[in-house]
Formats: C-alpha cells, sequence, structure tokens
C-alpha cells in the first residue's frame, strides 16, 4: 500500500526546470486543447492526461512579469499548449499519415490538403513544444472573460492564421499586433504562420524533445 502511495506522488513529480503555470500565475486562464477532442485530431492526444499546463520556469516567469502588464489594460493571458511530449508529436504524425481520417478538416484545414500540413509547416516530427518553452496563447478580456477576436481560431491551419494575413478586420489586426507586441516585450519570438505560437528567446532545453506525460 505505502509502495502504492509513494509511486502515485511519483508520477506527479516534474522534472527539473519545469512547473505547473497555475503555481506560478495561479490566475491564467488554461485550456489544453489537446487533453479535449476541440482539436484538429478529433479526440483528446496521447501524452495529455489532464488540462495541466506544464511550462519550464525561466517561460513561466515572463508570462508571469507580462500578466502583471496586462492587469493595466483589463485584459489576461489564456494558454491553449504549452509543453507537449514527444508521444504526442507521434500522434499527430500518424494522424497524418491516415489521409482518410478528415473528419475535423472542415474547421481546422479547409483550404489545405491533408497530404500538405508537413509540407507547409503546420505540422512536424518534432516541436519547439517539446522543449518546454513554447506556448499557444492568446488574450482574454477581463471584463467578459471571453478570448479576443485574432480573425482566426486556434490551431487554423490557413494563410489565415497568418501573423501578416491581410483580408482580416482593422479590430483583429490590432488584437494581433497588440498580442505580438506583449509577447514580443516580454522575451518572445513569434511564429510567422501561427499568430498564437512563441518561443522564449532564452530557452533553457532548446534542441531537446522531452517525453514525460502531462498529468
Amino acid at each position: 500500500m505505502i509502495s502504492v502511495i509513494l509511486s502515485f506522488f511519483q508520477t506527479k513529480v516534474l522534472p527539473d526546470g519545469f512547473v505547473y503555470v497555475k503555481d506560478v500565475i495561479p490566475d491564467i486562464e488554461v485550456e489544453l486543447r489537446y487533453a479535449g477532442s476541440n482539436n484538429f485530431v478529433g479526440q483528446p492526444v496521447d501524452g495529455y492526461e489532464a488540462n495541466k499546463c506544464i511550462i519550464t520556469l525561466e517561460a513561466a516567469n515572463k508570462l508571469r512579469s507580462l500578466q502583471e502588464e496586462l492587469y493595466d489594460y483589463n485584459l489576461c493571458l489564456k494558454i491553449y499548449d504549452a509543453y507537449r511530449p514527444q508521444i504526442a508529436v507521434d500522434h499527430f504524425v500518424r494522424w497524418a499519415k491516415n489521409l482518410d481520417d478528415t473528419i475535423n478538416k472542415q474547421k481546422f484545414y479547409p483550404e489545405v490538403n491533408k497530404q500538405d500540413l508537413f509540407l507547409e509547416g503546420y505540422i512536424a516530427s518534432q516541436s519547439r513544444h517539446s522543449s518546454g518553452s513554447t506556448v499557444d496563447i492568446t488574450l482574454v478580456d477581463g471584463s467578459t472573460g471571453k478570448e479576443l477576436d485574432m480573425g482566426s481560431d486556434w490551431d487554423y491551419f490557413g494563410q489565415r492564421s497568418w501573423v501578416d494575413f491581410a483580408d482580416i478586420s482593422d479590430k483583429q489586426k490590432a488584437n494581433r499586433q497588440l498580442l505580438q507586441a506583449f509577447m514580443a516585450k516580454h522575451g518572445f519570438r513569434n511564429y510567422s504562420k501561427e499568430w498564437w505560437h512563441f518561443t522564449l528567446l532564452d530557452e533553457p532545453f532548446v534542441g531537446q524533445y522531452l517525453e514525460f506525460i502531462v498529468q
């Protein structure tokens, strides 16, 4: 019995340098889409066993400073994904090779052929997320709790999600640029094809693709 209890707690211990983001920023919003079915795969992704956002301590501290600044603008942060185990990336690769599974194509990649998702840079066999300092993130209105309108949904594979996509409203462009400016100010670089995707400039585990489970 004692060994069972010890085993339970051991599974909850994170590797050195990693934290649960809520332990550092208690009021940040977290909705790990890969822990549920509202994603391009259409089901919970391997390696996500809980809606628990894990991230490096360095990245969490930067986001905490940003969150504190956002209070002055009645805004806050919402995270869709952060640390992503390699087993989840492997799940994406298997899904991408099954060309018969297009159940969520209309919502997430209507303008891109599934066989081209690798070629066009929307899916890869390794992800910066697996190093723990990359986040998929947006801004939320502090009064309404609603996400700011960025002109496309998160994880929409297509030009509409590119940071500089022109055919969206002025308000949507302004919201995107606001997010980009805040993240750059606090030490994150963007990915031009995904307005929500940012990586810490001085990430501590660069080049490492880690495998521990999100739980």
